[in-house]
């Protein structure tokens, strides 16, 4: 796979991500970034292991991800276009905060074994705010799909 965007080399990694996003172990959501372009989309991956820490209660002999863990994947991926698109000298001045999710539609239970694809689309910019359009998949299939309002602190 080819840069999409000077200074990014796909994929992008796990250690790559770590620097990008203050999430760590067990609530990093992205294993790995495949597509992206700059200030547009990212298309990431969340791969669904039956170790993950919730799949103890949610459900005892029927584990399924919570769905608003695949928000959070969704609106992590959002994070790290962000950061992705920023100017190198920028990373780590801000922290991104969820903020609101709107539209958000649940249409196929994510399960261990699925590899879950987070397609995120910039959809504006507002000051400190940034507006994200996800569709979470699994097999070409989609799990899930939200509008995420993240905004910036310092």
């Amino acid at each position: 796979m080819t840069d999409a965007s000077p200074g990014v080399t796909l994929p992008v990694t796990t250690a790559e991500i770590e620097r990008l996003l203050p999430h760590r172990y067990p609530f990093l959501l992205v294993d790995r970034v495949v597509e992206f372009e700059k200030d547009k989309r990212v298309l990431a991956y969340k791969n669904v292991s039956c170790n993950e820490p919730f799949f103890t209660g949610h459900f005892p002999g029927h584990p399924v991800m919570p769905g608003v863990l695949v928000v959070e994947a969704l609106a992590q991926a959002g994070g790290v276009l962000t950061q992705l698109s920023r100017d190198p000298s920028e990373l780590g001045k801000d922290t991104f905060y969820l903020v609101k999710v709107d539209n958000a539609k649940f249409s196929r239970m994510v399960v261990p074994g699925d590899r879950l694809e987070l397609e995120v689309e910039l959809k504006r910019r507002i000051r400190n705010m940034a507006q994200y359009v996800g569709i979470a998949r699994v097999d070409g299939e989609q799990a899930a799909c939200a509008e995420i309002l993240c905004a910036a602190a310092r």
